[in-house]
């Protein structure tokens, strides 16, 4: 019987981590935004402590009052590239560098196998596809593949850590 995988971390990020919002789902991890909260709410650094505390997330955040307010459900990242803030979380032990591609990086949601109807619709997909595996997003309507972009994203994870 295989083993169960591990229990992956669940982040929420502020608004000053968008960049590594989106890496952390390139990289699988269920990762919400503060973006997704409507802009100028003057409690919004509640909301995502409140948030971080109901879901069992870790708030991320470049705020040095809020990381403290915070407290244990709270990192404060003071990287100023998103590969040191990248660095950070695995020095912690948070991440892992293994690009997944199994997450939406605009939305966040799962993505699932792609269907030859949507590769074959979407115009921005390659034309030569022999060997590939294509996921598509549900919410988006968006279609992701490793092709080399997703190579490129993956080579400077590794080779900037």
């Amino acid at each position: 019987m295989a083993e169960p995988e591990p229990v992956r971390t669940e982040f929420i990020v502020d608004r000053m981590l968008g960049t590594l919002c989106r890496y952390l789902r390139f990289l699988g991890y269920d990762t919400e935004s503060a973006s997704s909260l409507r802009e100028g709410n003057t409690r919004e650094d509640t909301l995502l402590l409140k948030t971080a505390e109901r879901t069992g997330r870790i708030l991320l955040t470049r705020d040095r009052e809020l990381a403290c307010r915070g407290g244990s459900r709270a990192i404060l990242v003071t990287g100023e590239t998103v590969l040191d803030q990248l660095r950070d979380l695995i020095d912690r032990g948070l991440i892992s560098t293994e690009l997944r591609l199994d997450r939406c990086s605009l939305c966040n949601q799962p993505l699932r196998p792609a269907r030859e109807r949507e590769i074959a619709e979407a115009t921005y997909a390659p034309k030569t596809r022999k060997g590939m595996k294509f996921f598509w997003c549900r919410r988006c309507r968006k279609l992701y593949w490793l092709g080399s972009h997703g190579q490129s994203l993956e080579k400077r994870i590794k080779e900037g850590l």
